[in-house]
């Protein structure tokens, strides 16, 4: 009997016992069994704690702009597993993600793959198919054991390094930044986009041969009235402001640029303009509604956190929170960063988050603990919602964040999949 692609994925997660496992060695064996050869004439790999997603955005628009054939790999998903993989803009449909997974499966045999090798590979046989001008991958978690870092990368991207996913990467920004510096390459560029990259970074750089391009130095960004400017000596660009709205946006806007500049391929400048302006990607201080007005982000990490406060201090309005995230996540700091800007918080349980999940009860234990605003508790993000749109006032604002499980349940609920107003 042909599985569907809700049964493949639901295999996959019972293939492996675990749901992350690091290493390169099983999903390189398998790419070597199906003859993975490089996905595109070029490929861009992306990691980071922070601006994976956007970065990609902004690569892939400015790259479809200038014409070429482009494959992008990115992951979490939102609501359908499809979106992880796209060619030309367009998700891949059902039928060629399980043509993917009958071929990985057929030569797989007795080696375990976990549910994102899978996709990486899968990712890989249909950006080979598409024979791409571009492909952009964007690193799951870490960077040096993650499964696309089997690809080497034309140019490496790092846009952010901060604290996340401790019990896998480490428990400091140095040796986080060692495990993401693992995609660079000798003899090969690789976009820092923060200002002040670990010193971890800076150093296995120096000491592969690659050529480092950091932000803010080699190459910078001026904001002014209604634009910003990309800057590197000999060359500049006039830039509209991105439509998407966090500050680091520019950072982001910023790295993908020097990514496509440093490719040894001519890029259009109207491309650049084009791009910039025309990238898009859910989640991302998504407004769903007015009158209230509901904010949806995916922010699930004190770095991320901050972020949605410098946007909140440039946006001022009373604002209520509604709040769901992971067990594993650091909620105290999260909540302690934004406290003096939200309130009441709205919490809900992640029941189909799988081990990691946490219920209403768990999550209003932790959040007591840091703030003296009102806490509601839900079973589940919709009632949370909802609950938090029935109490506002006039002129009160609804911000969703804490997980991609949070934002996805709210689009769920609002009903109409990526809707922007």
């Amino acid at each position: 009997m042909k599985r569907s692609l809700p049964d493949w994925l639901d295999y996959q997660l019972r293939t492996h016992p675990r749901q992350i496992a690091m290493g390169l060695e099983r999903v390189r064996e398998v790419a070597g069994r199906l003859g993975i050869a490089k996905p595109g004439k070029f490929v861009i790999t992306v990691a980071g704690t922070n601006g994976k997603g956007s970065t990609v955005a902004f690569v892939e628009a400015i790259a479809r702009a200038a014409g070429w054939k482009v494959g992008a790999f990115t992951s979490p998903h939102l609501q359908k597993y499809n979106e992880r993989i796209r060619v030309d803009g367009v998700d891949a449909d059902d039928a060629t993600l399980i043509a993917a997974f009958e071929r990985i499966e057929t030569v797989r045999s007795e080696v375990p793959l976990t549910y994102f090798e899978f996709g990486t590979l899968a990712a890989l046989l249909i950006f080979e198919q598409a024979e791409l001008d571009l492909a952009i991958l964007e690193v799951g978690l870490g960077g040096r054991l993650d499964a696309v870092n089997i690809i080497d990368a034309d140019v490496a991207v790092i846009t952010t390094v901060d604290l996340d996913h401790h019990e896998y990467l480490g428990p400091d920004r140095e040796t986080i930044g060692s495990e993401k510096a693992g995609i660079m390459r000798g003899g090969k560029p690789v976009v820092l986009g923060e200002v002040d990259p670990p010193s971890s970074v800076l150093q296995r750089a120096y000491q592969l041969g690659a050529i480092a391009i950091r932000g803010h130095s080699d190459y910078l960004i001026e904001r002014f009235e209604g634009g910003w400017r990309w800057r590197e000596p000999g060359f500049e660009l006039d830039l509209p402001l991105p439509a998407l709205n966090a500050p680091a946006q520019l950072d982001n806007a910023a790295a993908a640029i020097a990514a496509l500049r440093a490719l040894p391929v001519d890029t259009p400048e109207q491309a650049f303009v084009e791009g910039i302006g025309n990238a898009r990607i859910r989640g991302r201080l998504q407004k769903i509604a007015d009158a209230p007005e509901v904010i949806l982000d995916v922010g699930h990490n004190p770095q991320a956190v901050r972020q949605l406060a410098a946007w909140l201090q440039a946006h001022p309005k009373p604002t209520r929170a509604v709040f769901a995230a992971l067990t594993d996540k650091d909620i105290e700091t999260m909540v302690r960063i934004l406290d003096p800007m939200v309130g009441p918080w709205h919490l809900a349980g992640l029941h189909d988050a799988g081990p990691r999940g946490q219920d209403v009860e768990m999550l209003a234990q932790r959040v007591a603990a840091v703030t003296v605003a009102p806490i509601h508790r839900h079973v589940t993000v919709a009632e949370a919602l909802a609950a938090a749109r029935a109490a506002c006032s006039a002129g009160e604002r609804v911000l969703v964040f804490g997980s991609f499980h949070t934002v996805a349940a709210a689009l769920e609920a609002d009903g109409e999949a990526g809707r922007q107003v």
